[in-house]
């Protein structure tokens, strides 16, 4: 679990919560469950609208997957593909049929399996990249749907607002009650731009950089099939996956080098 997007959202809703203690907001006054219900239920349903049904599932685990998913790390795949180049060299292509039955990577262990089944280069490589447009494709559905939250639920929130005070001065006669009830309009908008800018749109960025990262790393792992075909040595195709290792330091490479 990565908890970057936890910390983040939580210092965000811990600064809004101790800013209303210090200005004397009684915290019960925050949350109404009308003013909740019609934030989360109702841009819920404004960005599900956007979708199709089949992607709903697909847009639910990707809100889940900006609180729980690690960045992907390649470093392990790398010394497997040396490995296999090593072996490509030495013994030949077919010799990694073995190999590519233990790879867990599913992109890899594809690549590799039309490697040893002699498919050629290009096709080897469009193959691969269409996985990658594909990934990026799928990934955009949660994205999207996260970034619809945080556009709609703003705009929600002052429809809450605008109930509040249809209330509010249907209830002229009890001057008493009119300063809360006004008040209490407006927790909705709160909530409105709090749970976008605070919430989905962060999530929405995190997916976003994942989806980088992974896409990188899928990347790298086309270069080094390629580069296991192509026969290139062992040491080369190490210096260059780990220059193309997402996240990677300059020297990297030279420290894998040099090791």
């Amino acid at each position: 679990m990565d908890k970057g997007t936890i910390v983040g959202v939580g210092v965000t809703f811990a600064a809004v919560i101790a800013t209303a203690i210090l200005d004397g907001v009684h915290l019960n006054a925050l949350f109404q469950p009308a003013a909740l219900v019609l934030i989360f239920v109702g841009t819920f349903g404004a960005a599900a609208g956007s979708l199709l049904m089949s992607e709903y599932k697909v847009a639910l685990v990707g809100c889940k997957e900006a609180f729980t998913k690690k960045a992907p790390d390649g470093s392990g795949l790398v010394d497997v593909i040396v490995k296999m180049a090593d072996r490509a060299r030495r013994e030949g292509l077919l010799a990694l049929e073995d190999m590519a039955k233990e790879i867990d990577d599913p992109l890899l262990k594809e690549g590799i399996q039309m490697t040893v089944d002699g498919t050629d280069a290009d096709e080897i490589a469009e193959l691969l990249d269409a996985r990658v447009a594909a990934k990026k494709d799928r990934d955009k559905i949660a994205i999207g749907f996260l970034e619809a939250q945080g556009g709609y639920a703003p705009t929600i929130g002052v429809v809450g607002a605008v109930l509040g005070l249809i209330h509010a001065l249907g209830s002229l006669d009890d001057v008493g009650a009119l300063g809360g009830m006004i008040a209490s309009a407006f927790v909705a908008t709160l909530w409105g731009v709090l749970i976008a800018n605070g919430a989905w749109l962060p999530m929405a960025g995190k997916l976003k950089r994942l989806s980088q990262l992974e896409a990188a790393n899928m990347e790298m792992i086309i270069e080094g099939v390629l580069a296991v075909q192509a026969g290139t040595s062992p040491r080369m195709v190490e210096q260059k996956l780990r220059s193309a290792l997402p996240n990677s330091a300059p020297g990297d490479a030279k420290e894998a080098k040099a090791a």
